[in-house]
């Protein structure tokens, strides 16, 4: 497959910018607390499906704009049109859109970069989800989530919320929160793990990027391999995943990145890594 740039890619439903080797998404409807349309939801989807191929962004920031992350599918746009395929017996039209927003989170768990989501105020339904789906999380004192879909009268088996969160955050924990619909707090999304750190407002974003630097300075073919791995590794006992990561490592010590590290050793320098 043909390695392609995203540096020029020309977003339609959310701010998209590049800088340097990574890449921020700014959901961007903050009137409404950035919710997400059909729209929305197809164009993140395709998006995380081109970065699979990108030569140039290494790591991936999510965040909102106003103050809020992302308060889920908006209520106008998406919850009335999806009762309406309800009251018009459309199964069809009702299932294509449930395997579209779970192909969302597909596409950003094959997505090989790291994505680190930035969270303040109101992270909700949907929105819970993508952050759920991204590798790290950096959050605000006043950030709340809530995988709320109970309160719409739906299950909280949406978009593999009930294969994921119990691995991040435990499975009481999670049955909590799914079966509830209850708001999680900053303060248990940071004790539980869900958050990896808690920061002031106005410094979640920019901490949530210097982060993505890091990671983006670093071998990132290396963690394209870490983040296969973390998320194969789910459905594998002990034995098969050992020798998986035997197989992986194996890869890795075949790259560029790896002899460039041996040899800043060797020169007491610190390695500069180009990520093949």
């Amino acid at each position: 497959m043909q390695r392609t740039e995203m540096a020029g890619y020309q977003a339609t439903h959310f701010k998209w910018e590049c800088d340097g080797k990574v890449a921020t998404i700014t959901l961007n409807r903050p009137e409404r607390k950035n919710p997400l349309t059909f729209e929305s939801y197809a164009e993140l989807r395709d998006l995380f499906g081109k970065l699979r191929h990108a030569s140039d962004v290494k790591t991936i920031v999510i965040t909102g704009a106003g103050g809020n992350f992302c308060s889920g599918g908006d209520v106008h746009e998406i919850i009335g049109p999806l009762v309406r395929m309800q009251e018009a017996d459309d199964m069809q039209g009702l299932l294509d859109f449930t395997r579209m927003t779970g192909d969302l989170v597909k596409a950003m768990r094959h997505c090989p970069q790291p994505i680190i989501s930035a969270i303040d105020g109101i992270c909700a339904g949907a929105g819970a989800i993508v952050a759920m789906a991204s590798d790290m999380r950096i959050g605000t004192p006043r950030a709340k989530t809530a995988f709320l879909f109970v309160r719409v009268g739906l299950a909280g088996a949406d978009m593999g919320a009930c294969a994921i969160l119990p691995r991040i955050i435990g499975q009481g924990r999670a049955s909590e929160l799914l079966y509830t619909g209850r708001v999680m707090t900053a303060d248990e999304a940071d004790r539980w793990g869900f958050f990896n750190r808690v920061v002031a407002p106005d410094a979640v974003l920019s901490e949530a990027q210097a982060l993505a630097r890091e990671l983006a300075d670093g071998p990132t073919f290396a963690h394209g391999i870490t983040k296969t791995c973390l998320h194969q590794e789910w459905s594998m006992d002990v034995d098969s995943a050992i020798e998986a990561e035997a197989q992986a490592q194996a890869i890795c010590m075949q790259t560029k990145d790896y002899g460039r590290a041996y040899h800043a050793f060797v020169a007491k320098q610190k390695p500069v890594f180009e990520g093949n």
